[in-house]
């Protein structure tokens, strides 16, 4: 099974096994979204910037082996080195940047997960990941968000309960409308990735779509973790769909199915995306996990 994940998985999501790939061929693309924000589209997870005379921010680093091009790709924005970093999510293909920046002089903030989980090192589809040197740590961290008052707009991070780990920030523009979803939304290219290792739930990814949904409207700009930019129809479609297997699964948990006969009726195939990172079996597996194991334990938030 993991084998098959990581063939499927090529760039968009790397280990340290498969760091040896070759990043020299990847181009960062950029595409600009408002006056001083834009968007830049690598291997791993979409990176938002958003630049001015207060100093650049950047949501999301990608791969350590991409810093130089991530620079480059900034520089050529006519933005300023990078100030301030926001991790919305401590998976490598998001924070594998930290060290190179940090070192280049880059505020980091996130979570307080994003630190505990990148401090202690982890366990990613079999992959450990060792702790991340200092350096690469989020230096300021919050439970709830924060507001960035720069370059005439409001950043703000907000943790709206996790899902796809239990540190997820969304990153909203207030006056730009726009808003970087992280992984908690990967945009026509895979099925959700619940990271059930790092304290990813389904029912908090649901919670947490409907908390980013109240803060879009249909000309918002929505910037997913993987895949093109997206809007508030394409978030409405994706929330649906949780909505449709959580209730699938849930059904058939009550009507005491097992495992193998809720994959066997295949609740996410009409969503599943070929060649997808998270297959159909697999989100229903992890959505069935937390299912049971939410409804084993005793209710207290």
């Amino acid at each position: 099974m993991r084998t098959v994940f990581f063939t499927v998985l090529g760039l968009s999501l790397c280990s340290p096994a498969y760091a040896q790939q070759d990043f020299s061929k990847v181009e960062i693309t950029t595409e600009n979204l408002a006056p001083g924000i834009a968007v830049l589209f690598g291997a791993g997870g979409n990176i938002g910037v958003s630049h001015g005379p207060d100093g650049t921010v950047l949501i999301d680093d990608q791969f350590a082996p991409l810093t130089t091009k991530i620079q480059a790709a900034v520089s050529a924005l006519g933005a300023t080195p990078v100030k301030f970093l926001v991790n919305t999510h401590w998976h490598f293909d998001h924070s594998g940047g930290n060290e190179n920046l940090g070192n280049a002089g880059a505020l980091i903030m996130a979570h307080d997960n994003v630190r505990i989980r990148m401090a202690a090192g982890a366990t990613l589809l079999g992959n450990v990941i060792p702790p991340a040197p200092n350096v690469a740590l989020p230096v300021i961290t919050y439970a709830e968000g924060l507001k960035l008052h720069l370059n005439g707009d409001e950043v703000r991070t907000v943790h709206t309960g996790g899902g796809h780990t239990d540190g997820d920030s969304i990153v909203v523009w207030k006056n730009a409308n726009i808003i970087h979803m992280g992984d908690l939304f990967m945009n026509k290219v895979s099925l959700p990735f619940i990271d059930l290792n790092s304290g990813g739930n389904v029912i908090h990814l649901l919670a947490s779509v409907e908390k980013a949904l109240a803060l879009t409207n249909p000309q918002t700009k929505i910037i997913p973790g993987h895949g093109p930019m997206a809007r508030q129809a394409d978030l409405i479609a994706w929330r649906d769909m949780l909505k449709s297997v959580i209730g699938s699964v849930q059904t058939a948990i009550k009507a005491k199915k097992s495992l193998e006969q809720i994959k066997a009726m295949k609740p996410a195939a009409q969503w599943e995306v070929k060649g997808g990172f998270i297959s159909g079996d697999a989100f229903t597996e992890a959505v069935y996990k937390n299912i049971t194991a939410h409804a084993a334990k005793p209710h207290h938030h």
